[in-house]
């Protein structure tokens, strides 16, 4: 299938999967999608425009089921807001209306580490919020890599809404004085050297850190790039020490592997990486946008191989991630007992956290379209015709072909005897890197606004990235 122009890459080309795999950056912007991808994209930005709470900002984690919200899914919400005035599908002031509303709630929202009555600690927000209240759900962490995407939002945001009017100016103030809130030194305050995923009031940190090939590239890179509490130069030692555990593939096919493909994008949609390379990388030879093209073939053949012979595995029905589920059950089958789980991360079973139940997550093929469009445009396109998956916010969270027991209760979804099982939410943290991904793909639109952030490219630099668009002139207001 064609894909508009065609897109000039550099390098050489090598066979991976039975399938042409050219070796290097995007050179050539604005490529052409079909007509049926911009209905993907105006349903999904629907999403975020219709579930917001307008008196605050805050976007929940899933619909229709009601729901707590994903602090997440309001950083992803951001910059759609944007996407959906660039495209004609709201207008400026309502986007711009809808983010100030955000960044107001948000830094003035009580702080402290009292385990009631806030909505975070120094500077970081629990991972969900009430809905209305705007206050800590429960018993939720506070997380250092969920507040990570909304301030990336908040980055975002920061730039994008360049105008003279006191509204537009207030944004900038905003995402500024939010980000430099951030004690990043907070989540390292028992000694440790790298950075905790996250903290419980009364409990402490969380002991597990934000180290290796995972979704915490970018929690580092904000602690890096903070103009108010950096953490320390060593910081992204201590991300890449377990990355010798982690390479899968030989030759073209070498890769950093993470089970999941969620960890490899979520970065990546607000960083460009093409072309920009740290100690690791130089090493290695190619960069983590390559390396996010490589898994994204290596997730593909794992589903066209199919080891567990699951249903509906196919090289245009393919994608594991983190994502809603069937349930946790052990049923029957004609070979042997079928272990499905509840909500989890999922990804080729020989690859760092890999675990796979035949169910599949639109989100994670549709989330790697800037880094392999030749084959996320066809998976699109065959995901869109299959039933009941396609609707009124684009794709729902996730569907499992072989899951056709009518008679196992499934609260997360319905199941048809033929076609299997389909939830019934959308997720927000999943509708937005569709959303995204395609605007970096068609004109690189994300990634455009944050290379101007002073922070993101102090962070890369700290880091130890060099090359590509780091090599020129800072083009950020300051």
């Amino acid at each position: 299938m064609l894909i508009g122009r065609r897109r000039f890459l550099e390098g050489s080309s090598l066979l991976f999967a039975g399938a042409a795999l050219p070796c290097a950056a995007i050179a050539a912007p604005a490529p052409i999608l079909p007509p049926f991808y911009e209905e993907i994209e105006q349903r999904t930005f629907r999403f975020f425009r219709d579930t917001v709470n307008r008196k605050n900002g805050l976007v929940p984690d899933r619909w229709p089921t009601h729901s707590f919200s994903s602090i997440a899914a309001v950083g992803f919400a951001l910059p759609a807001y944007a996407i959906g005035a660039e495209r004609g599908w709201c207008s400026r002031v309502e986007a711009r209306d809808l983010t100030l509303t955000t960044l107001r709630f948000f830094w003035n929202a009580p702080q402290g580490p009292e385990s009631n009555g806030t909505s975070g600690h120094a500077g970081f927000f629990y991972h969900f919020l009430d809905m209305d209240s705007g206050l800590r759900y429960r018993d939720t962490e506070l997380s250092s890599v969920d507040t990570t995407i909304l301030l990336m939002g908040v980055l975002f945001a920061g730039q994008y809404y360049d105008g003279a009017d006191p509204a537009e100016r207030e944004i900038r103030a905003l995402s500024q004085q939010l980000y430099a809130r951030a004690d990043w030194n907070f989540f390292r305050s028992d000694g440790r050297k790298a950075i905790s995923m996250g903290w419980h009031p009364g409990a402490g940190l969380i002991p597990a850190n934000w180290v290796g090939f995972n979704e915490g590239m970018f929690v580092n890179i904000l602690a890096l790039g903070s103009p108010t509490h950096p953490a320390p130069a060593n910081l992204w030692e201590q991300w890449t020490a377990p990355y010798p555990e982690r390479w899968r593939g030989e030759g073209p096919t070498r890769h950093i592997a993470f089970a999941p493909l969620f960890p490899g994008q979520y970065s990546q949609i607000f960083i460009d990486f093409r072309g920009i390379r740290d100690r690791v990388m130089r090493q290695a030879g190619f960069d983590y946008f390559v390396n996010s093209r490589r898994e994204t073939y290596a997730n593909r053949a794992y589903c066209i191989a199919n080891p567990m012979r699951w249903r509906g595995y196919s090289d245009r029905i393919w994608g594991l991630a983190a994502c809603d589920r069937p349930g946790g059950f052990l049923l029957p089958c004609k070979q042997c007992p079928r272990q499905f789980f509840g909500y989890s991360a999922r990804g080729p079973i020989d690859e760092p956290d890999g675990r796979d139940d035949g169910t599949i997550a639109p989100t994670a093929a549709l989330g790697a379209l800037p880094f392999a469009p030749e084959i996320v445009v066809p998976a699109a396109e065959a995901m869109t015709k299959l039933p009941r998956l396609f609707d009124r916010y684009g794709f729902k969270d996730s569907f499992n072909p072989s899951f056709t027991y009518v008679d196992v209760q499934s609260e997360s979804g319905s199941v048809d005897p033929k076609f299997g099982w389909v939830a019934k939410d959308y997720l927000g943290i999943d509708q937005g890197p569709i959303l995204l991904q395609a605007a970096n793909y068609r004109d690189y639109f994300v990634w455009r606004y944050m290379r101007r952030v002073p922070a993101i490219r102090r962070g890369l630099e700290r880091a130890g990235f060099t090359g590509g668009w780091l090599a020129g002139a800072p083009t950020q207001r300051g």
